[in-house]
């Protein structure tokens, strides 16, 4: 059965468990949830390929859903199903840094990138958040998602991540433009 809420949900907050610093628990309305966060655990200077999930507010965009994976979730936020050539530029060095991008990017040099389209089900269903986006910055990092989980809540690179019948739950919850607050 699907949880309905007749407004949604606007705030969402993390904070890492003491003791941790990969581990955390995200709270949206009464329901709590564990998460994982980067390797390098929480920050508010975040850099490209440091590992830490960025502390901060931020704004939760879209969904994006692999279609061939299931259905599309219930949820009042913007919704796009993800295609096998979707992709996410994380090269500091490219105008389309922090941006989607379509695979393969073609130029005169190698655009380094995320590959949304994944054979591990981490991308199944991705909240994108505005990190880094109004102004984006070179090197401020990229592609920071609120995603699915490894077995065993094994570090992100920088994301949040949570099990798939807890994301499931939680967009079912929330409203059209929610917050994500991430504790230092």
């Amino acid at each position: 059965m699907v949880e309905r809420y007749p407004v949604g949900i606007s705030q969402i907050t993390v904070w890492r468990r003491p003791g941790a610093p990969h581990l955390g628990v995200l709270r949206c309305g009464g329901l709590c949830i564990p998460v994982a966060l980067g390797r390098s655990g929480v920050a508010f200077d975040k850099r490209e390929g440091d590992g830490r999930t960025p502390a901060g507010r931020w704004r939760i965009e879209r969904l994006l859903y692999r279609p061939d994976h299931g259905p599309r979730p219930v949820t009042r936020l913007p919704c796009r199903p993800l295609k096998p050539q979707d992709g996410w530029c994380d090269d500091a060095a490219d105008r389309r840094y922090n941006r989607p991008v379509r695979l393969p990017i073609g130029g005169a040099r190698a655009v380094s990138h995320e590959r949304m389209w994944r054979d591990d089900a981490l991308y199944d269903l991705v909240l994108v958040l505005d990190h880094n986006a109004r102004p984006r910055v070179a090197g401020r990092g990229s592609a920071v998602f609120v995603h699915l989980a490894r077995p065993g809540f094994r570090p992100t690179e920088g994301c949040v991540a949570l099990r798939r019948a807890d994301m499931v739950r939680l967009l079912a919850r929330l409203s059209r433009a929610p917050d994500l607050l991430i504790a230092a």
